[in-house]
């Protein structure tokens, strides 16, 4: 099912450039990676919108990453506070990415996020994986009755189907993700997204964590409509998903592969291509006739063989031939055409 998003980026593969926290806080980091996305070529920077206070309590843990990137002393709800944007720094993120022409987005953790997005007049929703069993999160965005983006990371097929109701209409884009920072080649399981597609009758794309940049070109290959992949400005920087993150000059080389690697995609529909139509002529066979037939007479089975250039009649009709009758005297070894030969009543 083609969606409006889909619509709006007419066919190509549409490309996130997750910045979600990598800006540590500081908006000067924020407004570089942006400028930094815009140089790779994407189509879109993503933010992510929360409250500490409604995201979190205060003694929740972090995850394995998440202490192995920046250790025990901070708690997740004092990171988080960190990197908590202010309305007012969404005003200014979006004011930014407007004059630079480039589309910004961002995933809301909290009812108070989705409303702020939609005064802000996000073209869609990017739902995260954390979320996807929120039901009354999904239920208000899909209120909202704007294109959302469903990550399912850590899901299984029941708890998408429960997500999918909760959102309440079908202009859903599924992003098969594995929520593990980085995640492992083994565990990316890029057949889920044909499951994903038989599954929901739904476009799917990818939301890549794994290092390097080979996996979403794969994910291309299977079908994927949007890419999203962590960019950084340096994968040392402090925080728990630079490490999971592709550094600028990385992400350009995957933008300019994937937009390669598209225009080889086609549409599906197969047929001769304008560059095989001379190899077509050379490679493939006509009828020819082994004997001199004369005008008047019969061309029986014998009479025929098959050798190329495929300039006269295709062996595919030889049974129309057999007992056809010569209009002219025929010499072997020379591709039959129809002018040549006349079907008896």
């Amino acid at each position: 099912m083609m969606t409006d998003l889909l619509r709006e980026i007419d066919g190509k593969v549409f490309i996130i450039a997750e910045i979600g926290c990598n800006h540590n806080g500081d908006m000067a980091i924020a407004k570089e990676l942006i400028d930094r996305s815009i140089e790779c070529g994407v189509d879109a920077v993503k933010f992510q919108s929360f409250n500490p206070q409604k995201m979190t309590t205060a003694n929740a843990p972090k995850a394995d990453y998440q202490i192995k990137a920046t250790g025990t002393s901070e708690s997740q709800y004092s990171r988080l506070s960190r990197m908590q944007l202010t309305s007012d720094d969404h005003y200014m993120l979006l004011d930014y990415c407007r004059k630079k022409d480039i589309q910004f987005i961002s995933s809301p953790f909290d009812k108070e996020s989705v409303i702020l997005l939609e005064e802000l007049g996000v073209p869609f929703f990017k739902v995260p994986s954390g979320e996807i069993t929120n039901i009354p999160l999904l239920s208000q965005i899909g209120s909202l009755a704007k294109p959302v983006i469903l990550s399912t990371g850590m899901s299984n097929l029941g708890e998408i189907e429960l997500a999918l109701k909760a959102i309440g209409h079908r202009n859903v884009v599924l992003l098969h993700c594995i929520s593990e920072y980085p995640a492992k080649w083994e565990e990316a399981n890029l057949r889920a997204i044909s499951t994903l597609q038989n599954a929901f009758k739904l476009p799917v794309g990818f939301s890549d964590h794994t290092v390097g940049i080979e996996l979403p070109l794969v994910a291309i290959g299977l079908g994927a409509v949007v890419i999203e992949k962590h960019i950084t400005l340096d994968r040392k920087m402090e925080g728990g998903d630079h490490k999971a993150s592709l550094e600028p000059e990385d992400f350009k080389n995957l933008v300019q592969k994937i937009r390669k690697l598209e225009t080889a995609l086609g549409d599906g529909i197969k047929r001769c291509m304008p560059s095989e139509v001379n190899v077509k002529l050379v490679a493939r066979k006509s009828i020819v006739l082994n004997r001199t037939v004369k005008k008047g007479k019969k061309i029986n089975i014998n009479d025929l063989a098959f050798k190329r250039p495929g300039t006269g009649i295709s062996p595919a009709d030889w049974e129309r031939i057999v007992n056809s009758v010569a209009k002219e005297d025929l010499s072997p070894d020379h591709p039959l055409i129809w002018a040549q030969i006349l079907f008896e009543e």
